[in-house]
């Protein structure tokens, strides 16, 4: 394929398409998937439109937005002007797909075109699509193709596992017709008056394993869009954007409205129906433990509803025992929860899986400033027993108290690294050499830090137990003072980006250091020195702080955690400059996150690379990035938080 993608996104519905509005068929190539997908399966793999046996080119492709619209003509020469003209408009809902196809005759004389529509449903899972090269037996797997009145309907059946996908249209197809590859070709035979018009509405609905909702598809493209819009007004409506900075304005309400759109199914610990953050799309279009409670974070002070919901969904799926395979022991607060094929017969390990080291003293930081920032006692005290749980995970299991850190080891067939740079090389010394062992990341400690002492604040004020909350503060203490004596690299000036199984610092310069600020791990002179070095040439690019300081052998400015710019790391760094006192460059790291955005439509991505601004006037994109990812859409509220409008 050579065309870009463009993602419609529709809480945990998304599709891929392309300039022409097709999906192609191509199993899994680029950085992104194509088709339409429902809860990690792709229920569309083609949706390809011919006009009169042709590919027709486009006028005006597809734009960046809400809705897919293109325009397309039959391919013709100056001489000989297109007989019809096709706008085409597209739309994703809740576990539907809906498209419109007005045709257009351009011709004083009847004219007689014959439209039609590829498509096929190989109902694959996300993790068959990824470029690792890894590949899944699926025995016993049985695909199915149903005619009906007005279009075809294709099932997937392997054991209990059972999906479909439904395509309607009106008017009906006046053919169903087989293709000889298992896709099924809708054929009209349109008749248009002398520049006259006809209408079609295909509707897709996809029912993935276990959906037992009364699906419906929205009328029309519009119509979905008009839902949409109103959902972004609601999550926009209200919140105060500075008047004096219109760019970091226009970035917060871009954030607030993809967030709208990034909200996915979740249960509470009572069966209670919730609405949670996403990840991000395409890939992580999923709750996630690290990423929900960051942007729930984020956005509190904004959007509290957000917080709520992200503690109840992570308190129903914490973990009450011990297994191996899904990195799972009581307490722990899940990483990541999927819903697919592979999850579900085990061939992955992600149904819920517990790979992270910082998800649970986050899900206790949340916790803590959601009932600070609301005074909603009631939460605190229904979540008291997830929480000393959570507690309980960081002492035993975690580490805190056997080796004095939080703890995580590479995992066979998971994350080998399990804190927020969890790519596998980006935990290692300046020289690029890869921690091993038990890896003791710094930033996880400063989270566990905070955890603590806001833990010690609820036992006090909302569970009225003062002899557990003097026990938390003593823990946090002495981690305070551990962490200064084993970390400081004196040489440098500079905190450890971690330490290894042997208990060796590993030595690159990282911005996980701006972290330790936003959770208040360092005496006031460290901080002060960390922030103001941060900011450095070597570190800072102009679009933000880098994940790894440029000039060490480790750095590369494509790497996903080795050297790119990444806007929620940038925002906690913002926020950790501004609780020390550094409100200039708190402000410094705040404008150029904010230009980015600018130069990018107001949204910004997962990533960007670490080119500087001083070499290239534009940011430059990192090519696997996320293009709408929750933890970015929330930061331009967390800039909002640490400096105002300035």
């Amino acid at each position: 394929m050579t065309d870009r993608h463009h993602l419609l996104v529709y809480g945990g519905t998304f599709a891929a398409v392309g300039d022409h509005g097709d999906i192609s068929g191509v199993r899994g190539a680029g950085s992104s998937p194509e088709g339409l997908f429902v809860r990690d399966a792709r229920h569309l793999s083609r949706w390809q439109l011919t006009v009169d046996g042709a590919v027709p080119e486009a006028l005006a492709p597809v734009a960046d937005g809400d809705t897919a619209r293109c325009v397309l003509v039959p391919r013709g020469g100056r001489n000989e002007p297109p007989a019809c003209t096709v706008f085409r408009e597209q739309a994703v809902g809740d576990s539907s797909f809906v498209e419109s196809l007005r045709v257009v005759g351009n011709r004083p004389v009847e004219t007689t075109v014959r439209l039609a529509v590829t498509v096929d449903a190989d109902f694959a899972d996300q993790f068959e699509l990824r470029s690792d090269h890894r590949t899944y037996t699926k025995t016993g797997a049985v695909r199915g193709r149903q005619v009906l009145e007005d279009g075809v309907e294709f099932t997937y059946r392997r054991g209990e596992w059972k999906s479909s996908t439904t395509v309607t249209a009106e008017p009906a197809p006046d053919a169903v017709e087989e293709t000889g590859t298992g896709a099924r070709r809708l054929v009209w035979k349109l008749e248009l008056a002398p520049h006259g018009s006809a209408e079609l509405i295909l509707r897709v609905i996809a029912r993935p394993h276990g959906e037992k909702r009364a699906l419906r598809v929205p009328r029309s493209p519009v119509a979905l869009a008009e839902k949409l819009l109103a959902q972004e007004g609601e999550f926009v409506e209200g919140v105060a954007f500075p008047t004096g900075w219109p760019e970091l304005a226009a970035a917060c309400a871009r954030g607030l409205a993809d967030l709208a759109a990034l909200q996915v199914h979740a249960s509470g610990p009572d069966g209670e129906e919730l609405r949670v953050p996403a990840a991000g799309a395409p890939w992580f279009l999923t709750l996630l433990g690290r990423d929900a409670l960051l942007t729930s974070l984020f956005a509190l002070p904004y959007r509290p509803g957000l917080a709520a919901a992200t503690l109840a969904a992570l308190a129903a799926t914490q973990a009450t025992e011990t297994g191996p395979h899904a990195v799972s022991q009581p307490g722990k607060i899940v990483h990541e929860v999927r819903h697919g094929e592979l999850a579900h017969f085990g061939q992955v390990p992600y149904g819920r899986y517990y790979g992270s080291v910082d998800a649970t003293p986050l899900f206790l930081v949340l916790l803590g400033a959601y009932v600070e920032r609301t005074g909603d006692t009631a939460t605190a005290r229904r979540l008291e027993r997830n929480a000393r749980a959570a507690v309980g995970w960081m002492l035993d299991h975690g580490g805190l108290t056997s080796r004095g850190y939080l703890v995580y080891r590479a995992d066979r067939g998971g994350l080998a690294n399990q804190n927020w740079k969890d790519s596998p090389g980006a935990i290692c010394s300046a020289d690029g050499t890869r921690a091993t062992g038990a890896v003791m990341a710094a930033g996880a400690q400063g989270y566990a830090y905070d955890a603590l002492r806001r833990t010690a604040w609820l036992s006090r004020t909302a569970w009225g137990d003062e002899t557990y909350a003097a026990l938390l503060e003593q823990a946090a203490a002495d981690l305070r003072d551990r962490f200064q004596r084993d970390f400081w690299v004196r040489e440098r000036s500079f905190p450890a980006l971690a330490l290894d199984g042997e208990g060796r610092q590993v030595d690159a310069l990282a911005s996980d250091a701006g972290h330790l600020l936003w959770s208040g791990l360092l005496d006031k002179e460290y901080g002060e020195v960390v922030g103001r070095r941060l900011l450095d040439p070597d570190f800072f690019s102009g679009w933000g702080v880098r994940t790894l300081a440029s000039g060490q052998p480790a750095y590369h400015p494509l790497s996903y955690h080795r050297g790119s710019v990444w806007p929620h790391d940038n925002a906690l760094i913002t926020l950790g400059l501004a609780r020390y006192g550094l409100h200039d460059e708190a402000r410094q790291v705040a404008h150029a996150l904010v230009d980015a955005a600018t130069a990018t439509g107001h949204r910004l991505p997962e990533v960007l690379a670490g080119y500087g601004r001083d070499t290239h006037a534009e940011p430059v994109p990192y090519p696997h990035a996320c293009v709408r990812e929750s933890r970015a859409a929330a930061a331009p509220l967390a800039l909002l938080t640490a400096v105002g409008g300035a």
